[in-house]
């Protein structure tokens, strides 16, 4: 792979920079996606710096004070309420998010048999390994059905099962696939313990979800998604494998009425929507969300604050 001169060529260390700096891959993904090891693809990354293609700069602390940050925020995005973590980068995400994230679930009001929504994603996977607020007997379901996927960050009854022993509640499974045949999905909408489920979502009290990037730009995607039809082309993001566009509203695409999710409208109603998004990669799938009132809280880091503040 490297020259005799030791250098990699400079394609390659563009591929691994651009996967690690511009969409948040791992440098175990990278390896992944470009047949190598780890050792290799820091060394892809060195090389890419040593070479120019990466300029990296410590800026000074902002001098803006946090609190007036959210403020501002969920004031202009029309939110309940902005939660900021300290400044973090993707490797630290889970640990800068999960405090905050702790906080504002102890903070709603939580009782005993109360239903608590869990997305799939890596955000919502990180954050169920980490500490979580006790929140004894609360019901916690998955917002989407199953994926056949490798990553356990599409699991969606693990995640629900890891979030429910870490907030000592009870766990309630959806056994269905994401994204059915149409036969099959005809018979689960109509088996009564599929709509014994679907009337968690129906009485949710609060719901943690990630918002996905945009389609097209993201490293990782569940495969049943048809990036190649059009219609997702207009897409600038997801909560719950649901795609939304510029104005937040729903896309629909051929076979969008197979997917076993929690409709949005049902979403909407749900008293505390909290969204956790990092990166200014999702700056335009955050703002969309809100204008679509999938959420009403926001957990992020200060920096996307401040650019989704700049945006909007």
């Amino acid at each position: 792979m490297a020259k005799g001169d030791g250098r990699f060529p400079l394609a390659l260390a563009h591929t691994a920079a651009t996967l690690y700096y511009l969409q948040d891959a791992t440098q175990a993904e990278i390896a992944e996606r470009l047949g190598t090891s780890r050792a290799t693809v820091s060394r892809l990354l060195q090389e890419a710096r040593d070479r120019g293609l990466v300029r990296i700069e410590v800026l000074p602390l902002p001098e803006e004070d946090p609190g007036d940050l959210a403020e501002r925020l969920r004031d202009a995005l029309g939110l309940t309420a902005v939660h900021l973590t300290a400044p973090t980068s993707s490797a630290h995400l889970a640990e800068a998010v999960s405090p905050v994230l702790s906080r504002v679930l102890a903070g709603v009001g939580l009782a005993e048999g109360d239903v608590l929504l869990v997305s799939s994603g890596r955000t919502v996977y990180d954050i169920a390994q980490r500490e979580l607020p006790t929140l004894p007997r609360v019901v916690v379901a998955p917002m989407v059905g199953g994926q056949d996927e490798p990553e356990p960050w599409y699991q969606t009854n693990e995640i629900a099962r890891r979030v429910a022993v870490g907030v000592g509640g009870t766990p309630r499974f959806l056994y269905a696939p994401a994204f059915p045949g149409r036969a099959l999905r005809r018979s689960l909408v109509a088996d009564a313990e599929f709509k014994r489920f679907a009337n968690l979502w129906e009485t949710g009290r609060c719901a943690v979800m990630g918002v996905g990037a945009p389609p097209l730009q993201r490293s990782s995607i569940p495969g049943f998604v048809p990036t190649e039809q059009a219609p997702l082309r207009d897409s600038v993001g997801d909560v719950a494998s649901r795609f939304y566009d510029a104005d937040g509203r729903e896309i629909d695409y051929d076979g969008s009425d197979r997917l076993i999710a929690i409709p949005l409208e049902v979403l909407r109603r749900v008293p505390d929507r909290i969204a956790v998004a990092y990166g200014t990669l999702k700056v335009p799938s955050v703002l969309a969300g809100a204008r679509g009132g999938f959420f009403n809280h926001l957990v992020t880091d200060p920096a996307t604050a401040t650019a989704l503040l700049a945006a909007a």
